[in-house]
């Protein structure tokens, strides 16, 4: 008796839950095509504002490491020059040993190799990474040494002389996270640099050297190979800081996509479950419906 007279209401009610249960199908055949718990913020609820923080830190995280990565290359590049700067300064310091002992030939050798050896560290000194000057501060678009000038006349084994430098004071720097900045920048007028101009100056420039220049200029390029070794382990130090904070950053965006993946991604072999049981859910609805929208008072008294 109660099926005849509620058989709308019970229809209406049943039909109702049949469309709830297919939209929540549908939504989780998307989350199971996708991987995604929503393709919209607003789907993930709670969640949204957490998600969308660690995306912009994700891309500001990779903005860190671009960075570093230039400033890497930039760095390896320098390292490399002022390298090739102490091969010349170590190859110079022998031969002004050698001279200091030897005949007039080996005072000549000397003066011609100095000569050779400022063009060569000025054009390392002019060195170029991606179209920009490396050791001269924030002018990279200008060459930081012009030898116009500079090159002429012995000048002083004692009174430095940056007069061949164009850049300015600036030390270059990369930001390698929200707190911390490494400075790598090594200028051309840097007070190594400074002491193997002079000296080359001097010796390339002279017609003789005596025994007490030779003295005196073995002196200056110990001490200049010293100074350039310290700089190119600083350099080296650099290096290591830029290397390990783009590490760091790495770990960082693997951590953060991991977190951002919990938030937001399903579990694929889960939801598949679940629409195979909503599947057998929905069957089983509709079936009754079709046999409550077949009920009639004729069939009854029958």
């Amino acid at each position: 008796m109660v099926m005849r007279i509620a058989t709308f209401a019970l229809s209406d009610q049943m039909i109702a839950s049949a469309l709830r249960v297919q939209a929540v199908m549908a939504n989780e055949q998307v989350q199971e095509s996708s991987g995604q718990k929503s393709q919209d913020f607003a789907g993930y609820g709670a969640d949204a504002g957490r998600v969308v923080n660690l995306q912009v830190s994700v891309t500001r995280s990779q903005s860190y490491i671009d960075a570093a990565s230039i400033a890497d290359s930039k760095v390896q590049v320098m390292y490399s020059a002022v390298g090739s700067m102490t091969n010349i300064i170590t190859q110079l310091r022998s031969q002004l040993s050698a001279a200091s002992v030897g005949s007039s030939t080996a005072t000549s050798s000397v003066i011609t190799y100095a000569q050779q050896a400022l063009s060569q560290v000025g054009s390392l000194l002019n060195t170029q990474y991606d179209g920009e000057y490396v050791f001269g501060g924030a002018k990279t678009g200008t060459a930081p040494v012009d030898l116009t000038g500079y090159d002429t006349g012995t000048g002083s084994l004692t009174t430095p002389d940056t007069s061949y430098y164009q850049g300015d004071s600036e030390i270059a720097s990369v930001r390698v996270s929200d707190s911390q900045s490494v400075a790598y920048g090594v200028n051309a007028d840097n007070s190594a640099f400074e002491q193997v101009m002079r000296l080359l100056k001097y010796v390339g420039n002279s017609s003789t050297l005596s025994s007490s220049d030779l003295t005196s200029a073995l002196n200056l390029a110990s001490s200049a190979l010293d100074a350039v070794s310290t700089v190119q382990s600083k350099i080296s130090t650099s290096a290591s800081q830029i290397e390990s904070a783009s590490a760091d950053q790495s770990d960082y965006q693997t951590f953060a996509q991991t977190l951002g993946g919990d938030l937001t991604n399903v579990d694929v072999a889960a939801v598949t479950a679940q629409l195979s049981a909503y599947q057998t859910q929905l069957t089983a609805s509709y079936s009754a419906i079709a046999r409550i929208q077949g009920l009639s008072l004729a069939n009854y008294l029958k």
